[in-house]
């Protein structure tokens, strides 16, 4: 297989990420948020993405988190229909307003629906996304315990639903087994300590 070379498309999706992403950390630390679609993008290269995927995991959460639609419509423009079609499959609302979004478990199940029958680059840039989020809280739990969850929108036995359903689905899927590997070693850990800390 031949090297992927990232050219100027990339480095622009890095720096539009970062603009749409300035003002946000990682919830409830002071992370700058970037960290996470630059560790995504990451781990899609590392796994055998394209260019085209490595710049949608890069803008993952654009849409989801800084705008809708406005900024699909912006991601297309820029970017080409492949990379909006991935980042639009990733979100899980396109919503503006936050209040708005539909409860927690509605947009899960949605999006775990979805996910069952989506192409191999929403897949790819999915089980990245889950990967370096589950490797992140597994260690916030090991460090500060089940107060870690304290940050989320929905209580521990929840998030370890949502987690154990995700591997379920990449693994049905087929995701790379570099990402699918480490991805169930996290999900384990977590469900692990949050059911530890619940008994």
């Amino acid at each position: 297989m031949a090297p992927v070379v990232l050219g100027p498309r990339y480095s622009t999706a890095v720096e539009y990420a970062s603009r749409m992403h300035a003002d946000q950390v990682r919830k409830g630390t002071s992370i700058p948020y970037i960290c996470h679609p630059l560790a995504v993008s990451v781990l899609v290269l590392e796994a055998g993405g394209d260019e085209d995927v490595a710049i949608a995991a890069l803008l993952h959460d654009v849409a989801e988190d800084c705008g809708g639609e406005v900024r699909l419509t912006e991601i297309a423009d820029m970017f080409g229909p492949r990379v909006e079609h991935i980042v639009r499959a990733c979100s899980d609302s396109l919503v503006v307003d936050p209040s708005a979004k539909a409860p927690w478990q509605e947009r899960k199940e949605q999006h775990l629906a979805e996910l069952v029958d989506a192409d191999d680059d929403v897949i790819l840039v999915s089980a990245a996304d889950k990967l370096h989020n589950a490797r992140t809280l597994s260690t916030d739990l090991a460090l500060h315990g089940v107060s870690a969850m304290d940050r989320f929108n929905a209580p521990p036995d929840d998030i370890a639903w949502y987690y154990e359903s995700m591997l379920e689905v990449l693994t049905r899927r087929r995701a790379p087994d570099v990402l699918l590997k480490p991805l169930r070693v996290a999900v384990s850990s977590l469900v692990e300590t949050i059911q530890v800390t619940a008994t």
